[in-house]
């Protein structure tokens, strides 16, 4: 295995706060992270560091880990007895699994799921739900949250005029986007994006990738996608899994022009498998 390892990649938990070589803080370490679903192994060895405001890129065909990996990102791997983390996540100087309080920690990392999941709920009840459930009950507050949360998912001047209307009427790619706006209304410091445009057509996903752009001006995005010029488009570094091993890990650019460091990863990014 090929990987790069930033200094700092993977400290303790405890520690506060680690500094790339570009001076970008890192929001996000593994270490030594391994995945299994029983006696099956989805991945094993991964180590590397996602800096803050950075949209970070995973590709890799199926079955190389990539949906596991954001699972243990945010603890969703609770709802799944047979799933066993080992290893080091650690998330803003604090290990995901010593979190006392795992609604506190999920409140702080979003997810888009690759289809739209609509709660059978109005468009502006979608969006207001968890700001509700965090105590903000003023019409006026949740007004500005609902707008602004649209309005940042590309979608405000689509519906500002049916807010009551549910949401599951919406077309696949608004509730996509709709989807992206509930998840932005608990003001994330993480958004995680897995294959956010499997359903969605060619123009919405370009407007998507618009929002996706300003948006990591204000938060941390990893980006899981089979589509590797969609990586190419966003992510400023992009990691390639295969059959579980992280291979290796670069600036965006250096992996798909430059000289890459393993053979698989010039297959992949060249279109010869996956």
């Amino acid at each position: 295995m090929v990987a790069e390892r930033p200094s700092g990649a993977g400290r303790p938990s405890g520690a506060t706060e680690a500094t790339a070589t570009t001076d970008q803080r890192i929001k996000v370490a593994v270490k030594d992270l391994a995945i299994h679903y029983g006696a099956k192994k989805a991945i094993s060895g991964i180590n590397f560091e996602i800096r803050e405001h950075e949209i970070f890129g995973i590709i890799g065909p199926a079955n190389s880990g990539k949906t596991s990996f954001l699972r243990a990102l945010n603890r969703m791997d609770d709802f799944t007895p047979s799933m066993r983390v080992t290893g080091e996540v650690v998330f803003d100087g604090h290990e995901v699994r010593k979190w006392r309080n795992v609604y506190a920690l999920r409140s702080k990392i979003g997810v888009v799921f690759p289809l739209p999941v609509g709660l059978p709920l109005s468009i502006y009840d979608n969006v207001a739900l968890s700001p509700r459930l965090s105590g903000i009950k003023k019409k006026a507050a949740l007004d500005a949250i609902v707008e602004r949360c649209l309005t940042r998912a590309a979608l405000w001047d689509e519906v500002k005029d049916r807010l009551k209307s549910l949401g599951s009427l919406l077309s696949g790619g608004q509730q996509q986007r709709l989807t992206i706006a509930r998840a932005l209304s608990q003001d994330p410091e993480l958004l995680l994006l897995d294959e956010f445009s499997i359903a969605v057509d060619p123009v919405t996903t370009m407007r998507i990738e618009d929002v996706l752009k300003e948006l990591k001006d204000e938060i941390t995005i990893v980006l899981v996608t089979n589509l590797v010029q969609q990586a190419r488009r966003l992510a400023d570094r992009t990691a390639f899994f295969l059959t579980g091993e992280m291979v290796e890990v670069a600036e965006t650019e250096e992996l798909f022009t430059g000289t890459v460091q393993d053979q698989r990863t010039r297959d992949y990014v060249e279109g010869r498998f996956g």
